[in-house]
Protein backbone atom coordinates (compact mmCIF):
# COMPACT_ATOMS: atom_id res chain seq x y z
CA UNK A 1 0.00 0.00 0.00
CA UNK A 2 1.52 3.63 -0.95
CA UNK A 3 2.15 6.12 1.43
CA UNK A 4 -0.19 8.42 -0.07
CA UNK A 5 -3.03 5.55 -0.59
CA UNK A 6 -2.66 5.84 3.13
CA UNK A 7 -3.59 9.40 3.57
CA UNK A 8 -6.54 9.43 1.76
CA UNK A 9 -7.89 5.77 3.76
CA UNK A 10 -6.75 7.27 7.11
CA UNK A 11 -8.56 10.63 5.68
CA UNK A 12 -5.59 12.24 6.46
CA UNK A 13 -5.88 15.44 4.70
CA UNK A 14 -3.07 15.93 2.22
CA UNK A 15 -1.61 18.28 -0.31
CA UNK A 16 -0.10 17.15 -4.10
CA UNK A 17 1.86 19.31 -5.67
CA UNK A 18 1.90 19.41 -9.42
CA UNK A 19 4.68 20.04 -11.69
CA UNK A 20 5.29 19.74 -15.32
CA UNK A 21 7.35 17.66 -17.04
CA UNK A 22 9.31 20.14 -19.01
CA UNK A 23 9.59 22.29 -16.49
CA UNK A 24 13.04 22.44 -14.32
CA UNK A 25 12.46 20.48 -11.52
CA UNK A 26 11.70 21.88 -8.16
CA UNK A 27 11.87 21.26 -4.79
CA UNK A 28 9.21 18.68 -2.72
CA UNK A 29 8.03 20.09 0.48
CA UNK A 30 8.14 17.22 2.91
CA UNK A 31 5.06 18.51 4.85
CA UNK A 32 3.23 21.69 4.40
CA UNK A 33 0.87 23.86 6.46
CA UNK A 34 1.36 20.51 8.92
CA UNK A 35 -0.59 18.56 5.97
CA UNK A 36 1.27 15.26 4.36
CA UNK A 37 2.52 16.35 1.46
CA UNK A 38 2.99 14.23 -2.35
CA UNK A 39 3.65 15.29 -6.15
CA UNK A 40 2.38 14.70 -9.35
CA UNK A 41 3.60 14.87 -12.37
CA UNK A 42 1.27 15.63 -15.35
CA UNK A 43 1.34 14.13 -18.55
CA UNK A 44 1.16 16.10 -22.30
CA UNK A 45 0.18 19.50 -20.99
CA UNK A 46 2.28 21.78 -23.28
CA UNK A 47 2.73 19.56 -25.59
CA UNK A 48 1.67 16.38 -27.61
CA UNK A 49 5.06 15.24 -27.04
CA UNK A 50 5.61 16.33 -23.77
CA UNK A 51 8.65 13.84 -21.79
CA UNK A 52 6.53 11.03 -20.37
CA UNK A 53 5.88 11.30 -16.09
CA UNK A 54 7.34 7.78 -15.65
CA UNK A 55 10.55 8.72 -17.73
CA UNK A 56 11.33 12.26 -15.56
CA UNK A 57 9.90 10.83 -11.78
CA UNK A 58 13.55 10.15 -11.43
CA UNK A 59 14.71 13.44 -11.64
CA UNK A 60 12.64 14.56 -8.37
CA UNK A 61 13.84 12.98 -5.08
CA UNK A 62 13.12 9.49 -4.07
CA UNK A 63 11.69 9.71 -1.37
CA UNK A 64 9.07 11.93 -2.43
CA UNK A 65 5.44 10.26 -2.86
CA UNK A 66 4.56 10.53 -6.20
CA UNK A 67 1.02 10.47 -8.21
CA UNK A 68 1.70 9.65 -12.07
CA UNK A 69 -0.78 11.13 -14.54
CA UNK A 70 -1.14 9.07 -17.81
CA UNK A 71 -3.45 11.10 -20.57
CA UNK A 72 -5.42 8.91 -23.57
CA UNK A 73 -4.97 11.68 -25.70
CA UNK A 74 -3.06 9.91 -28.87
CA UNK A 75 -2.92 6.71 -27.33
CA UNK A 76 -4.23 3.33 -27.94
CA UNK A 77 -5.38 0.32 -25.09
CA UNK A 78 -2.14 -1.14 -26.54
CA UNK A 79 0.24 1.51 -25.57
CA UNK A 80 -1.72 1.67 -22.12
CA UNK A 81 -0.85 -2.12 -21.42
CA UNK A 82 2.97 -1.57 -22.16
CA UNK A 83 2.79 1.56 -19.98
CA UNK A 84 1.18 -0.49 -17.04
CA UNK A 85 4.46 -3.44 -17.45
CA UNK A 86 6.92 -0.93 -17.40
CA UNK A 87 4.89 0.78 -14.31
CA UNK A 88 4.66 -2.58 -12.46
CA UNK A 89 8.58 -2.89 -13.03
CA UNK A 90 9.63 0.27 -11.75
CA UNK A 91 7.10 -0.05 -8.27
CA UNK A 92 4.69 2.56 -9.22
CA UNK A 93 1.65 2.54 -7.49
CA UNK A 94 -0.31 6.20 -7.85
CA UNK A 95 -2.18 7.03 -10.97
CA UNK A 96 -4.39 9.19 -12.56
CA UNK A 97 -5.74 8.16 -15.30
CA UNK A 98 -7.39 10.79 -17.69
CA UNK A 99 -9.27 10.90 -21.26
CA UNK A 100 -7.21 14.27 -22.10
CA UNK A 101 -7.88 17.66 -23.38
CA UNK A 102 -7.47 18.23 -26.86
CA UNK A 103 -4.24 17.15 -28.65
CA UNK A 104 -2.61 20.09 -30.06
CA UNK A 105 -2.04 18.06 -33.54
CA UNK A 106 -5.62 16.67 -33.59
CA UNK A 107 -6.59 15.14 -36.83
CA UNK A 108 -9.90 14.71 -37.43
CA UNK A 109 -9.42 12.00 -40.08
CA UNK A 110 -11.51 14.37 -43.05
CA UNK A 111 -9.20 12.43 -45.68
CA UNK A 112 -8.24 9.15 -44.33
CA UNK A 113 -10.40 7.69 -41.03
CA UNK A 114 -7.58 5.98 -39.96
CA UNK A 115 -5.54 8.55 -39.43
CA UNK A 116 -7.74 10.05 -37.00
CA UNK A 117 -6.77 11.13 -33.73
CA UNK A 118 -7.78 8.51 -30.77
CA UNK A 119 -8.37 8.95 -27.07
CA UNK A 120 -8.50 6.33 -24.59
CA UNK A 121 -10.97 6.75 -22.44
CA UNK A 122 -10.52 7.12 -18.10
CA UNK A 123 -12.78 4.21 -17.60
CA UNK A 124 -10.91 1.74 -19.71
CA UNK A 125 -7.95 2.75 -18.28
CA UNK A 126 -9.26 2.41 -15.20
CA UNK A 127 -10.48 -1.75 -16.26
CA UNK A 128 -7.02 -2.34 -17.58
CA UNK A 129 -4.96 -1.30 -15.26
CA UNK A 130 -7.18 -3.13 -12.90
CA UNK A 131 -6.74 -6.24 -14.71
CA UNK A 132 -2.62 -5.82 -13.91
CA UNK A 133 -3.59 -5.25 -10.59
CA UNK A 134 -0.87 -3.48 -7.56
CA UNK A 135 -2.12 -0.03 -8.33
CA UNK A 136 -3.90 2.82 -6.33
CA UNK A 137 -6.15 4.61 -9.43
CA UNK A 138 -7.37 8.07 -9.66
CA UNK A 139 -9.98 9.55 -11.99
CA UNK A 140 -10.75 12.88 -13.05
CA UNK A 141 -14.22 14.53 -11.94
CA UNK A 142 -15.65 18.28 -13.51
CA UNK A 143 -18.25 19.27 -11.09
CA UNK A 144 -18.34 22.80 -12.76
CA UNK A 145 -21.05 22.48 -15.31
CA UNK A 146 -23.74 24.76 -15.43
CA UNK A 147 -26.17 22.74 -17.93
CA UNK A 148 -28.30 20.32 -16.51
CA UNK A 149 -27.88 17.85 -19.71
CA UNK A 150 -24.14 18.54 -19.30
CA UNK A 151 -23.53 17.99 -15.27
CA UNK A 152 -25.65 15.43 -15.68
CA UNK A 153 -23.30 13.72 -18.25
CA UNK A 154 -20.47 14.17 -15.69
CA UNK A 155 -22.25 12.74 -12.83
CA UNK A 156 -23.06 9.55 -14.91
CA UNK A 157 -19.62 8.89 -16.41
CA UNK A 158 -18.05 9.61 -12.70
CA UNK A 159 -20.35 6.49 -11.43
CA UNK A 160 -18.82 4.62 -14.26
CA UNK A 161 -15.56 5.51 -13.50
CA UNK A 162 -16.06 3.99 -9.89
CA UNK A 163 -17.52 1.04 -10.69
CA UNK A 164 -15.06 0.38 -13.15
CA UNK A 165 -12.62 0.32 -10.09
CA UNK A 166 -11.26 3.73 -9.37
CA UNK A 167 -9.93 4.16 -5.72
CA UNK A 168 -10.02 8.29 -5.49
CA UNK A 169 -11.09 11.39 -7.39
CA UNK A 170 -9.39 14.39 -8.24
CA UNK A 171 -11.76 17.68 -9.30
CA UNK A 172 -10.82 19.56 -12.23
CA UNK A 173 -9.65 22.99 -11.40
CA UNK A 174 -12.56 25.79 -10.60
CA UNK A 175 -13.36 28.28 -8.05
CA UNK A 176 -16.97 28.00 -7.51
CA UNK A 177 -17.42 26.53 -4.02
CA UNK A 178 -21.09 26.34 -4.04
CA UNK A 179 -20.35 23.41 -6.87
CA UNK A 180 -17.87 21.68 -4.84
CA UNK A 181 -19.93 21.54 -1.99
CA UNK A 182 -22.88 20.07 -4.29
CA UNK A 183 -20.39 17.65 -5.78
CA UNK A 184 -19.16 16.94 -1.76
CA UNK A 185 -22.60 16.01 -0.71
CA UNK A 186 -23.40 13.66 -3.86
CA UNK A 187 -20.28 11.57 -2.96
CA UNK A 188 -21.06 11.33 0.92
CA UNK A 189 -24.54 10.09 0.26
CA UNK A 190 -23.88 7.98 -2.77
CA UNK A 191 -19.60 6.81 -2.59
CA UNK A 192 -18.82 7.73 1.52
CA UNK A 193 -15.82 5.60 0.95
CA UNK A 194 -14.15 7.46 -2.41
CA UNK A 195 -12.12 10.31 -0.93
CA UNK A 196 -11.88 13.54 -3.59
CA UNK A 197 -9.33 15.82 -3.83
CA UNK A 198 -9.77 19.16 -5.36
CA UNK A 199 -7.66 21.35 -8.12
CA UNK A 200 -6.87 24.70 -6.72
CA UNK A 201 -4.30 27.08 -8.06
CA UNK A 202 -3.60 30.99 -6.42
CA UNK A 203 -5.29 32.56 -9.10
CA UNK A 204 -3.81 35.77 -10.76
CA UNK A 205 -4.81 38.28 -13.18
CA UNK A 206 -2.11 36.85 -15.66
CA UNK A 207 -2.88 33.23 -15.07
CA UNK A 208 -6.57 33.85 -15.36
CA UNK A 209 -6.10 36.18 -18.45
CA UNK A 210 -3.62 33.27 -19.66
CA UNK A 211 -6.62 30.24 -19.14
CA UNK A 212 -8.88 32.66 -20.83
CA UNK A 213 -6.74 33.46 -23.74
CA UNK A 214 -6.35 29.87 -24.30
CA UNK A 215 -9.44 28.19 -23.69
CA UNK A 216 -8.29 26.08 -21.45
CA UNK A 217 -10.80 23.30 -21.97
CA UNK A 218 -13.10 22.84 -18.73
CA UNK A 219 -12.38 25.79 -16.98
CA UNK A 220 -14.99 28.10 -16.52
CA UNK A 221 -13.72 31.84 -15.88
CA UNK A 222 -16.42 34.28 -16.22
CA UNK A 223 -15.83 37.74 -17.64
CA UNK A 224 -16.97 39.54 -13.74
CA UNK A 225 -13.82 37.38 -12.45
CA UNK A 226 -11.37 38.42 -14.94
CA UNK A 227 -12.70 42.16 -14.69
CA UNK A 228 -12.36 42.11 -10.64
CA UNK A 229 -8.88 40.74 -10.47
CA UNK A 230 -7.95 43.19 -13.56
CA UNK A 231 -9.07 46.11 -11.04
CA UNK A 232 -7.51 44.81 -8.38
CA UNK A 233 -3.98 44.34 -9.85
CA UNK A 234 -4.12 47.48 -11.01
CA UNK A 235 -5.51 49.07 -8.10
CA UNK A 236 -2.91 47.71 -5.77
CA UNK A 237 -0.51 44.86 -7.32
CA UNK A 238 1.37 44.43 -3.27
CA UNK A 239 -2.59 43.39 -1.96
CA UNK A 240 -3.39 42.02 -5.37
CA UNK A 241 -0.73 39.12 -4.92
CA UNK A 242 -1.68 38.65 -1.19
CA UNK A 243 -5.33 38.61 -2.25
CA UNK A 244 -4.80 35.50 -4.04
CA UNK A 245 -2.60 33.57 -1.73
CA UNK A 246 -5.56 34.48 0.94
CA UNK A 247 -7.99 33.03 -1.56
CA UNK A 248 -6.78 29.90 -2.71
CA UNK A 249 -5.40 29.58 1.24
CA UNK A 250 -9.18 29.81 2.33
CA UNK A 251 -10.67 27.35 -0.61
CA UNK A 252 -8.21 24.88 0.67
CA UNK A 253 -9.55 25.57 4.54
CA UNK A 254 -12.90 25.05 3.03
CA UNK A 255 -12.28 21.99 1.23
CA UNK A 256 -11.31 20.86 4.23
CA UNK A 257 -14.45 21.50 6.26
CA UNK A 258 -16.47 20.23 3.80
CA UNK A 259 -14.95 16.78 4.02
CA UNK A 260 -13.01 16.32 1.11
CA UNK A 261 -9.61 14.58 1.51
CA UNK A 262 -6.80 16.48 0.20
CA UNK A 263 -5.85 19.68 -2.67
CA UNK A 264 -4.39 18.83 -5.81
CA UNK A 265 -2.60 21.98 -6.45
CA UNK A 266 -1.65 23.48 -9.57
CA UNK A 267 1.12 26.52 -10.44
CA UNK A 268 2.14 26.78 -7.20
CA UNK A 269 5.37 24.89 -7.39
CA UNK A 270 8.18 27.75 -6.70
CA UNK A 271 9.46 27.72 -3.42
CA UNK A 272 8.38 31.08 -2.66
CA UNK A 273 5.49 30.40 -4.07
CA UNK A 274 4.40 27.74 -1.76
CA UNK A 275 5.67 29.39 1.57
CA UNK A 276 3.35 32.45 0.48
CA UNK A 277 0.52 29.67 0.15
CA UNK A 278 1.71 28.28 3.54
CA UNK A 279 1.57 31.44 5.70
CA UNK A 280 -2.00 31.96 4.56
CA UNK A 281 -3.12 28.67 5.30
CA UNK A 282 -1.85 29.27 8.90
CA UNK A 283 -3.47 32.64 9.19
CA UNK A 284 -6.85 31.06 8.71
CA UNK A 285 -5.98 27.75 9.85
CA UNK A 286 -8.45 28.12 12.96
CA UNK A 287 -11.61 29.58 11.25
CA UNK A 288 -14.85 27.60 10.92
CA UNK A 289 -16.42 26.70 7.89
CA UNK A 290 -19.09 29.87 7.99
CA UNK A 291 -15.76 32.11 9.20
CA UNK A 292 -13.71 31.07 6.06
CA UNK A 293 -16.55 31.53 3.70
CA UNK A 294 -17.19 34.55 5.15
CA UNK A 295 -14.01 35.94 4.84
CA UNK A 296 -13.68 34.58 0.78
CA UNK A 297 -16.54 36.38 -0.07
CA UNK A 298 -15.44 39.57 1.45
CA UNK A 299 -11.85 38.83 -0.64
CA UNK A 300 -13.82 38.32 -3.58
CA UNK A 301 -15.63 41.81 -2.65
CA UNK A 302 -18.39 42.46 -5.46
CA UNK A 303 -18.06 39.10 -7.07
CA UNK A 304 -21.36 36.72 -6.18
CA UNK A 305 -22.35 32.92 -6.40
CA UNK A 306 -23.38 33.84 -9.68
CA UNK A 307 -20.56 35.27 -10.82
CA UNK A 308 -18.75 31.95 -10.88
CA UNK A 309 -21.39 30.33 -13.40
CA UNK A 310 -20.83 31.48 -17.07
CA UNK A 311 -24.29 32.90 -18.49
CA UNK A 312 -25.87 31.12 -21.05
CA UNK A 313 -27.49 28.07 -19.66
CA UNK A 314 -30.10 26.29 -21.55
CA UNK A 315 -31.93 23.89 -20.48
CA UNK A 316 -34.29 21.76 -22.41
CA UNK A 317 -35.70 18.22 -22.87
CA UNK A 318 -35.12 15.93 -25.71
CA UNK A 319 -36.61 16.77 -28.97
CA UNK A 320 -39.93 14.40 -29.90
CA UNK A 321 -37.67 13.36 -33.12
CA UNK A 322 -34.71 12.48 -31.24
CA UNK A 323 -36.98 10.35 -28.85
CA UNK A 324 -38.83 8.89 -32.01
CA UNK A 325 -35.38 8.09 -33.56
CA UNK A 326 -34.60 6.40 -30.32
CA UNK A 327 -37.48 4.16 -30.54
CA UNK A 328 -37.25 3.13 -33.61
CA UNK A 329 -33.53 2.05 -33.92
CA UNK A 330 -33.86 -0.08 -30.37
CA UNK A 331 -37.32 -1.74 -31.93
CA UNK A 332 -34.57 -2.51 -35.32
CA UNK A 333 -31.66 -3.12 -32.86
CA UNK A 334 -34.10 -5.87 -31.08
CA UNK A 335 -34.80 -7.29 -33.78
CA UNK A 336 -31.94 -7.69 -36.41
CA UNK A 337 -29.17 -8.61 -33.84
CA UNK A 338 -30.53 -9.10 -30.36
CA UNK A 339 -33.38 -11.54 -30.62
CA UNK A 340 -32.64 -15.46 -30.77
CA UNK A 341 -33.73 -15.48 -34.30
CA UNK A 342 -31.29 -12.44 -35.42
CA UNK A 343 -28.40 -14.27 -33.48
CA UNK A 344 -29.32 -17.59 -35.03
CA UNK A 345 -29.69 -16.75 -38.47
CA UNK A 346 -26.83 -14.39 -38.47
CA UNK A 347 -24.56 -16.72 -36.81
CA UNK A 348 -25.31 -19.00 -39.32
CA UNK A 349 -24.50 -16.41 -41.96
CA UNK A 350 -21.17 -14.92 -41.20
CA UNK A 351 -20.08 -18.43 -40.26
CA UNK A 352 -19.45 -18.98 -44.14
CA UNK A 353 -16.13 -19.41 -45.45
CA UNK A 354 -17.15 -16.80 -48.18
CA UNK A 355 -16.61 -13.50 -45.55
CA UNK A 356 -12.59 -14.71 -45.69
CA UNK A 357 -12.48 -13.63 -48.73
CA UNK A 358 -11.12 -10.24 -49.59
CA UNK A 359 -13.81 -9.00 -51.53
CA UNK A 360 -16.71 -10.04 -50.22
CA UNK A 361 -15.60 -8.57 -47.38
CA UNK A 362 -15.03 -5.63 -48.21
CA UNK A 363 -18.23 -5.40 -49.83
CA UNK A 364 -19.81 -6.34 -46.67
CA UNK A 365 -17.84 -3.12 -44.81
CA UNK A 366 -19.18 -0.82 -47.55
CA UNK A 367 -22.52 -1.84 -47.21
CA UNK A 368 -22.40 -1.67 -43.51
CA UNK A 369 -20.77 2.11 -43.93
CA UNK A 370 -23.05 3.13 -46.40
CA UNK A 371 -26.35 1.65 -44.61
CA UNK A 372 -25.23 3.42 -40.82
CA UNK A 373 -23.12 6.03 -41.44
CA UNK A 374 -26.01 8.55 -42.95
CA UNK A 375 -28.03 7.88 -40.01
CA UNK A 376 -25.68 7.35 -36.90
CA UNK A 377 -22.44 8.86 -38.03
CA UNK A 378 -20.86 5.63 -38.83
CA UNK A 379 -17.14 5.30 -39.09
CA UNK A 380 -16.43 1.84 -39.34
CA UNK A 381 -15.06 1.09 -36.15
CA UNK A 382 -15.47 -2.81 -36.12
CA UNK A 383 -17.26 -2.66 -32.79
CA UNK A 384 -20.48 -1.09 -33.22
CA UNK A 385 -21.83 0.27 -29.45
CA UNK A 386 -25.42 1.95 -30.54
CA UNK A 387 -27.15 -0.69 -28.06
CA UNK A 388 -25.15 0.80 -25.29
CA UNK A 389 -24.70 4.35 -26.09
CA UNK A 390 -28.77 5.11 -27.11
CA UNK A 391 -28.31 4.78 -30.80
CA UNK A 392 -25.87 8.12 -30.75
CA UNK A 393 -22.72 6.73 -32.53
CA UNK A 394 -19.48 7.44 -30.35
CA UNK A 395 -17.33 8.03 -33.30
CA UNK A 396 -19.36 11.29 -34.15
CA UNK A 397 -17.59 12.59 -30.59
CA UNK A 398 -14.24 14.22 -31.79
CA UNK A 399 -12.78 12.00 -29.08
CA UNK A 400 -14.36 8.53 -29.83
CA UNK A 401 -15.50 8.77 -26.05
CA UNK A 402 -18.17 6.17 -25.65
CA UNK A 403 -18.58 5.98 -21.76
CA UNK A 404 -19.65 9.68 -21.44
CA UNK A 405 -17.74 13.13 -21.66
CA UNK A 406 -14.18 14.36 -20.83
CA UNK A 407 -14.41 17.64 -19.03
CA UNK A 408 -13.78 19.88 -21.37
CA UNK A 409 -17.63 20.83 -22.65
CA UNK A 410 -18.97 24.45 -21.69
CA UNK A 411 -22.72 24.71 -21.50
CA UNK A 412 -23.32 21.46 -23.90
CA UNK A 413 -20.83 22.85 -26.03
CA UNK A 414 -17.97 20.56 -27.61
CA UNK A 415 -14.76 21.34 -26.24
CA UNK A 416 -13.71 21.37 -30.03
CA UNK A 417 -16.66 24.02 -30.65
CA UNK A 418 -18.03 22.98 -33.06
CA UNK A 419 -20.80 20.96 -32.29
CA UNK A 420 -23.12 20.10 -29.44
CA UNK A 421 -21.62 17.34 -26.92
CA UNK A 422 -23.38 13.99 -27.71
CA UNK A 423 -23.04 13.24 -24.24
CA UNK A 424 -25.29 16.20 -23.33
CA UNK A 425 -27.18 15.18 -25.89
CA UNK A 426 -27.20 10.93 -24.67
CA UNK A 427 -27.97 12.22 -21.30
CA UNK A 428 -31.11 14.30 -22.34
CA UNK A 429 -32.45 11.56 -24.40
CA UNK A 430 -31.84 9.03 -21.37
CA UNK A 431 -34.08 11.16 -19.00
CA UNK A 432 -37.02 11.05 -21.46
CA UNK A 433 -36.73 7.36 -22.99
CA UNK A 434 -36.25 6.34 -19.41
CA UNK A 435 -32.42 4.80 -19.84
CA UNK A 436 -30.65 6.75 -17.17
CA UNK A 437 -29.11 3.57 -15.66
CA UNK A 438 -27.07 2.47 -19.18
CA UNK A 439 -25.48 5.92 -18.73
CA UNK A 440 -24.40 5.32 -15.08
CA UNK A 441 -23.68 1.26 -15.39
CA UNK A 442 -22.85 0.28 -18.81
CA UNK A 443 -19.37 -0.35 -19.20
CA UNK A 444 -18.38 0.08 -22.99
CA UNK A 445 -14.79 -1.53 -23.94
CA UNK A 446 -12.45 0.23 -25.99
CA UNK A 447 -12.18 -0.43 -29.58
CA UNK A 448 -8.46 -1.84 -30.87
CA UNK A 449 -6.48 -0.34 -33.46
CA UNK A 450 -6.63 -3.50 -35.43
CA UNK A 451 -10.41 -3.62 -35.17
CA UNK A 452 -11.23 -0.60 -36.78
CA UNK A 453 -12.33 -0.32 -40.46
CA UNK A 454 -13.49 -4.09 -39.83
CA UNK A 455 -17.31 -5.18 -40.12
CA UNK A 456 -19.06 -4.67 -36.86
CA UNK A 457 -22.19 -7.21 -38.30
CA UNK A 458 -19.63 -9.69 -38.98
CA UNK A 459 -17.99 -9.40 -35.71
CA UNK A 460 -20.99 -8.61 -33.25
CA UNK A 461 -22.54 -12.48 -35.41
CA UNK A 462 -19.11 -14.17 -35.14
CA UNK A 463 -18.99 -13.28 -31.46
CA UNK A 464 -22.53 -14.47 -30.98
CA UNK A 465 -22.20 -17.98 -32.29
Amino acid sequence: MSLFSQYLIQRQFCISFEYLTTAKPQPVPTTFAGFPTCMTLADRVQTDTDPAPIDMMSTYPEQAEKILHYSGKGRDIADFERFLVTAQQQGIQNLLLLSGDKLKQHNDGAENLALRSRYLESVNQVIAAKQHGGFYLGVAFNPFKYAEAERDAQYYKLQKKIQAGANFVITQLGFDVEALSRSQQFMQLHYPRIPVMVCVMPLTFARARFMKKQKVAGIVLTSSMLNFLENEQQFNAVQAEQNVYARCALQILICRHLGYAGIHLSACHKPEEQEKLQQAIVKYAGLSLAECRLRCDELWQTISTLDFQPEGANDHAAPREQVLKYKSMHMMHELFFSSKVAKGVGGLVFSSKIWNRPKADQALLSTEFITKHGIVGCESCGQCRLGETLYICPETCPKGLANGPCGGSSLDRCEFGDRECIHSVKARLAKSVGQVNVLKHELIPTVAIETRQTSSWKNWFSSKS
